[in-house]
């Protein structure tokens, strides 16, 4: 049988509004996680006598997590519709760990925003879908939880819908073909199947939904961009730098360029899961070995390109950022590390050129002296060495970035212009 094309899907949403709960019912009805995971479940859930958390604990496996009841990390899980093979990656909704959307929103195809039917749009509701807009997700469906909270009701179902929709256009997003799912994670309604409580309604489950997103076309036809995640050293073999294809296509015997070292070089031979490809294209993760490169000269952050159209290599940028988790505020001579593809660097934010409205896109303030949690700011960037940086517009891997400092992550941004080095 062919194999599903893969997705990777990202779960937004306020804290409380049931995201780890859907994740928990959609891999219970697709038979990712079996009875007996749920039998040691329900003890779990008996014993820290939270009934309603069932399903969440399926994803929350550390104790600490049980016992404070919310999310934390980010976790891999796999499941399969009719359609695709997904991955969800786990992006919790609690306001420390907004760092783990932004890891996961720039691996994202797709998302699922949550909003609870009860409490309707909340802070991180209006924060999740700016954000999941800012970092490029362009694909949403609205699933509604907590339908059975709310009786069931029409009504209430319609109201929370118009203001998901209002908001989600404030942002940017084209919400006319956008699919609103009204469920109940907990009782299972209209997840994977349909349900008598929800006779007004006709459309798809939450799980038919799925299978309307798109996967994204494979920009084969963009210039190579390959960011170096390893290198090892394999004797007999030689240079094998590791990573995953952005864009374009690699096939040995092609001449390539390693940026920012500027090292050139022929691929020998690609290698994927122990077998030899004819040719790596977007999102494969791949081994190659390399003509008489030496280990030294290639590290990782480094990009490979053709030796044609090589990686651009800057050491200013201008950027879009959005601040998230700044326990003061950020003013220019600000320098932390810029996390960009698999590189990272530190850089100096010498200039605030704008401030813009996150709802609507306006500018509100030029030059401003500094900016904080919640700003959308336009700056300039200057990075401590040279490093192989897009523009979003061109490279959408290659033009995202999360700005870490103190442990978290303070901001997050794409990049609009290169002064190339």
């Amino acid at each position: 049988m062919a194999e599903k094309p893969h997705m990777n899907l990202i779960f937004i949403g306020h804290i409380d509004h049931g995201k780890s709960t859907t994740v928990g019912r959609l891999l219970y009805d697709t038979k990712t996680i079996t009875e007996q995971d749920m039998k040691k479940i329900k003890e779990e859930v008996t014993k820290y006598n939270r009934p309603s958390f069932e399903f969440a604990f399926v994803m929350d496996q550390l104790k600490e997590e049980r016992e404070r009841g919310i999310t934390i990390d980010i976790m891999h899980r796999d499941f399969q519709t009719p359609k695709y093979y997904f991955t969800i990656i786990d992006a919790p909704g609690h306001r420390d760990f907004v760092k783990n959307m932004i890891t996961g929103a720039s691996q994202a195809d797709a998302a699922v925003l949550v909003v609870s039917a009860i409490d309707g749009i909340q802070s991180q509701t209006r924060e999740h879908a700016y954000l999941a807009k800012v970092l490029g997700i362009s694909q949403v469906v609205v699933g509604i939880n907590k339908i059975d909270a709310a009786s069931y009701d029409k009504a209430k179902y319609e109201d929370v819908k118009a203001k998901t929709s209002e908001l989600l256009k404030s942002v940017g997003y084209d919400t006319s073909k956008m699919l609103f799912v009204p469920y109940s994670a907990l009782e299972g309604a209209n997840v994977s199947s349909k349900s008598d409580k929800l006779t007004w309604y006709n459309g798809p489950t939450l799980l038919e939904a799925l299978d309307t997103f798109q996967v994204p076309s494979k920009p084969v036809d963009k210039p190579l961009r390959l960011p170096i995640q390893d290198v090892y050293s394999i004797a007999g073999f030689g240079t094998v730098p590791v990573g995953r294809v952005e864009t374009g296509i690699m096939k040995p015997g092609d001449p390539v360029v390693i940026m920012p070292s500027g090292v050139k070089t022929e691929i020998k031979s690609i290698e994927m899961h122990h077998q030899q490809l004819q040719k790596a294209e977007p999102g494969d993760n791949v081994g190659f070995n390399v003509k008489s490169a030496e280990k030294k000269d290639i590290k990782r952050g480094d990009v490979v390109g053709p030796a044609t159209n090589p990686p651009t290599v800057a050491q200013e940028f201008t950027a879009q950022i959005v601040v998230i988790n700044h326990p003061t505020a950020i003013a220019p001579g600000y320098t932390p590390v810029f996390h960009i593809h698999t590189a990272q660097v530190a850089a100096t934010i010498t200039e605030i050129m704008e401030k813009k409205d996150p709802k609507t896109g306006q500018t509100v303030q030029k030059n401003p002296e500094f900016i904080k949690n919640g700003d959308v700011a336009i700056v300039k960037v200057k990075a401590s060495r040279p490093i192989v940086v897009e523009k979003f517009g061109e490279f959408p891997h290659l033009g995202r970035f999360a700005i870490r400092d103190m442990g978290q992550t303070v901001a997050a941004g794409v990049v609009l212009d290169v002064v190339k080095k």
